[in-house]
């Protein structure tokens, strides 16, 4: 039996491991070290991270969907589009309340979702063709790479939620969202999800929570490399730690060797000496300042439309269009 919706794979299992191996290397050869946060998503990540997302600790999920029920039909509107593109689609749970109101005022055309995990994207891919009866795109790809290269059906919505663009730093955010903008038509628009600064306690209890779920979606990082590239990484070995760099404005998740250890990795042929308190970071997650994202959007050739918080003002959703020295 054929799938009901289309599948183009443009990320092979091939493609991931020489860019995992490519990442590792690179991260864990020199100091201080790290590990990109792409690699916390297997299986056991995944599910953690769902979990992760209705801690009490953890507003950004909910801060975020609280603004697409309030304004989902706003932004449909506004957007004028009649396809969504969802990049790092996942389950696509929140996105529906924007395909919901873009099928109420009979705009709905496609839907496109991009994911580097397959076995999620076919399932999300699965249950919004029947949800919805538009044809279904499901791109296996890397964001990274692949936007110029998703197909393009109608005047496009593109969704970039979670405020996964904090998980850039400022050179490599900027040449992202420069992406998008070559890869978008001239009508289409960009609907970005950013974290706002706040209280520094409220950051580290949403990275560091009581029930230590945090802790285990950091430290199963190793257990992925541990499979992936037969390392003998021990988590038991390392400790999770949440912390605020106010100079960049972002938290920092690193895992903290609590002993001397030595660490072998033998797809890479590598061997690492980790001392006592060294620390490897896997990710950042930037909270931006209201005030000084459409400059940062405009350097990339965006222009800011209209953008929408929630009632705490936790978060942020922004309409973004190609500027007039963007088009092509």
């Amino acid at each position: 039996m054929t799938d009901p919706f289309t599948v183009d794979v443009l990320v092979t299992e091939a493609d991931r491991r020489r860019a995992v191996e490519e990442d590792v290397r690179s991260g864990l050869s020199t100091r201080p070290r790290s590990i990109p946060p792409v690699w916390f998503y297997d299986e056991v990540g995944s599910l953690l991270f769902d979990r992760i997302t209705r801690l009490p600790e953890y507003y950004l999920t909910r801060a975020e969907r609280a603004i697409l029920e309030a304004h989902s039909a706003d932004i449909a509107g506004a957007s004028g589009a009649e396809t969504l593109v969802e990049i790092g689609s996942g389950t696509s749970e929140k996105t529906r309340l924007l395909l919901d109101a873009m099928a109420a005022r009979g705009s709905l055309r496609h839907i496109v979702l991009v994911d580097i995990s397959e076995q999620v994207l076919r399932v999300a891919a699965g249950e919004l063709e029947q949800r919805y009866r538009v044809p279904v795109h499901a791109v296996i790809g890397d964001l990274r790479r692949d936007l110029v290269r998703l197909p393009r059906p109608g005047r496009q919505l593109w969704a970039f939620l979670g405020s996964t663009i904090g998980n850039f730093e400022p050179a490599a955010r900027a040449a992202l969202l420069s992406q998008f903008r070559q890869a978008m038509g001239a009508d289409d628009a960009l609907l970005l999800g950013t974290d706002l600064r706040k209280d520094v306690d409220r950051l580290l209890a949403a990275y560091d929570d009581s029930e230590g779920v945090t802790a285990r979606f950091n430290l199963n990082v190793l257990e992925v490399l541990d499979t992936t590239l037969g390392a003998d990484f021990d988590p038991r070995r390392f400790e999770h730690r949440a912390v605020w760099n106010a100079a960049n404005s972002w938290i920092e998740m690193r895992l903290r060797s609590t002993s001397e250890q030595q660490v072998k990795i033998p797809a890479l042929d590598m061997v690492i000496e980790l001392e006592e308190g060294e620390e490897i970071l896997t990710e950042i997650s930037t909270k931006f300042d209201r005030s000084s994202l459409p400059g940062e959007l405009a350097g990339s050739g965006l222009e800011v439309g209209s953008s929408w918080t929630d009632p705490a003002g936790d978060f942020l959703l922004t309409l973004a269009r190609p500027g007039p020295s963007a088009l092509r």
